[in-house]
């Protein structure tokens, strides 16, 4: 096992269930830190692993995850933000009070 490899099982074994648990039990701003977290640590991990089977066509897996990453986390908020309860737009009876 090379020190590449080894950082990334590190990385692997420390943050990801740190991550995991932020997302599952956290408040709706702590999941979303924790995605965008957990999306940094396995981009993180996508970088170290080049190097360990020296394959520098797997650094284009970190890039889509870093250009498909933010998306993500929008959709998942809007996820969220559809499930809260709130009003809809679309309730005539929600309307601002409009009799």
């Amino acid at each position: 096992m090379s020190a590449w490899t080894a950082a990334a099982l590190v990385l692997l074994a420390v943050d990801v269930p740190a991550c995991v648990w932020a997302v599952s039990r956290g408040g709706t701003v702590g999941r979303l830190i924790g995605l965008c977290l957990l999306s940094s640590v396995v981009g993180a991990v996508f970088l170290l692993l080049p190097p360990a089977y020296d394959r520098p066509s797997y650094q284009d897996l970190a890039l889509v995850l870093a250009v498909l990453a933010p998306a993500g986390a929008l959709v998942f908020t809007r996820f969220v933000a559809g499930r809260s309860g709130g009003p809809d737009e679309d309730d005539p009876e929600t309307d601002g009070g409009s009799p």
